[in-house]
């Protein structure tokens, strides 16, 4: 089927569960750099990423620690963004950082929550995908490449350019998928995620890139949804920040829905 829409989507929490790793990765390194006093609860990071910012967890890390210190009117610690970026990656990655061969921290238990299979069938109903995530290139491409086996996915990674909500790189990758694949420059494109900072995005293409329709889909991450309540209030929160849709799962996205969408 030819192709009549461009999908993209982010990884952490949408393709895979991150809430025992890249969170846990937060929260180990905000306990650590308090002195053992504070450990954000999943809850507590959730609410740090709905204000639609903090997209990055190494900032995210930082800035919970100053507001630790700020809540009781201490000084923030004599500690570099550095150190902290150093410590989470020790403790998501492992003690060696940069081989991926050799990664032994959280990185290497996470669920997955898709398999190869599910964007073979989305492009052959006339989807193409491609990635676009705030993780390194090194992490995304660990779960792109050697875990779901996808052959040189089209991939706009931290590295690449500024960070959500900026809609500099969703755009970029897009680009890419339509170079790429000989496409049409006026597909619309949806951009699947399970953070403000994801969905903001996509409000934020709609009004720099006009001349296409850009369609927000939200996903809820397994870690929100275990109480009815707390899925709930995840989900407004999504679409408060301009999701279309959430969905509970990233696989709901077919070319039936899609087209729905659109209509």
């Amino acid at each position: 089927m030819p192709p009549f829409a461009i999908a993209v989507f982010d990884i952490d929490g949408v393709l895979r569960d991150v809430g025992g790793s890249y969170r846990r990765a937060i929260a180990d390194t905000v306990e650590h750099y308090t002195n053992g006093h504070y450990r954000p609860t999943l809850e507590d990071i959730d609410q740090l990423k709905s204000e639609g910012i903090w997209n990055n967890d190494w900032k995210a890390s930082e800035v919970l620690v100053h507001r630790y210190f700020e809540t009781r009117g201490e000084a923030k610690p004599a500690v570099t963004y550095e150190e902290i970026t150093d410590y989470f990656q020790q403790q998501y990655r492992g003690p060696d950082t940069e081989d991926p061969e050799q990664w032994t921290g959280y990185i290497s238990n996470e669920p997955l929550l898709v398999d190869k299979a599910y964007f073979q069938t989305l492009a052959r109903s006339g989807i193409p995908s491609a990635f676009f995530s705030g993780a390194t290139r090194g992490s995304a491409n660990f779960v792109l490449q050697r875990r779901i086996e996808l052959k040189d996915p089209i991939l706009i990674a931290m590295e690449d350019g500024p960070g959500k909500p900026d809609p500099t790189g969703l755009d970029v990758v897009v680009k890419k998928v339509e170079t790429q694949q000989s496409l049409s420059k006026s597909l619309p494109v949806l951009y699947a995620g399970d953070t403000a900072a994801d969905m903001k995005t996509v409000v934020a293409a709609k009004e720099t890139f006009p001349e296409r329709q850009w369609l927000a889909i939200g996903i809820l991450p397994p870690h929100a949804q275990k109480d009815k309540a707390y899925k709930a209030s995840y989900a407004e929160k999504l679409k408060a920040a301009g999701a279309i849709a959430v969905l509970d799962n990233v696989q709901h996205i077919t070319a039936e829905f899609v087209s729905k969408q659109l209509s």
